[in-house]
């Protein structure tokens, strides 16, 4: 599921038998600080985002039956200059708690989006050329599964195979 900045995405999970509903929504304060918004039917829960955001949508990354948020911010870190990263968010007892907030995946990273169980990136290369790629959870962060694109290709060729 593919949703903007400004939209939010619900799902029903079961637990201990009770069925909860749970909705994930991002809330713009401005241009660099949002608010990741967590709310049960009993809970609301916010997690304090001090970045720019370009990204955000949600799926089930980790495969439990719970949908998780995964936003896209753009930050340094301690080892790679200023860039796009991806963080992925879960509800944790009625509380956003962080899954994974990654500093890098393969390549630069443009853009990504959650189909089929997996994160599909697009990423850029050392040489300037683009690559897609897809990953899936592997029990602490993302694993590479596999190349959309045969090799790294030009910005539209790669954007069509993104889509």
């Amino acid at each position: 599921m593919l949703w903007s900045a400004a939209a939010n995405s619900s799902l029903f999970t079961l637990h201990s038998s009770l069925v909860t509903a749970q909705s994930f929504s991002l809330e713009t304060k401005s241009d660099t600080l949002h608010l990741l918004v967590l709310t049960t039917d009993s809970t609301e829960s916010r997690w304090r985002l001090p970045y720019p955001v370009y990204q955000f949508c949600t799926g089930d990354v980790d495969g439990n039956g719970s949908t998780d948020a995964l936003v896209g911010v753009e930050k340094t870190t301690r080892y790679y200059p200023y860039g796009r990263r991806l963080f992925i968010f879960k509800n944790y007892k009625g509380h956003v708690r962080p899954l994974w907030m990654g500093s890098k995946l393969g390549g630069e990273l443009k853009d990504f989006r959650f189909t089929d169980g997996r994160v599909r990136s697009l990423e850029a290369t050392a040489n300037g050329l683009y690559a897609v790629a897809e990953y899936e959870w592997s029990g602490f962060g993302l694993r590479f599964v596999r190349f959309i694109t045969e090799k790294p290709t030009d910005l539209q060729t790669a954007e069509k195979a993104f889509e």
